[in-house]
């Protein structure tokens, strides 16, 4: 993939695409590390790529945080009642 270099007050920049920040987990605020390797500029998120557990999430459900159940209307496909 191509990008283009821009320019940033007295620094240059470049627009990292959205689908491969998210691959990586960095967004606006997010530092990374650059340099330069065999001629070619790396940049690396400092911060680690964040993992979840299922339990960890579950555990967090309470009757305080819960949302009730809504009604999204009668089936008009092949949804099981």
């Amino acid at each position: 993939m191509r990008a283009q270099i821009g320019k940033w007050g007295n620094s240059l920049a470049l627009r990292i695409p959205g689908h491969i920040a998210r691959e990586i987990a960095i967004g606006d605020g997010h530092s990374v590390d650059i340099s330069v390797e065999s001629g070619r500029l790396v940049v690396v998120p400092t911060e680690p790529k964040p993992s979840y557990k299922l339990e960890e999430l579950l555990a967090g459900i309470t009757e305080e945080n819960r949302h009730p159940e809504i009604s999204t209307g009668h089936a008009v496909g092949n949804e099981f009642a």
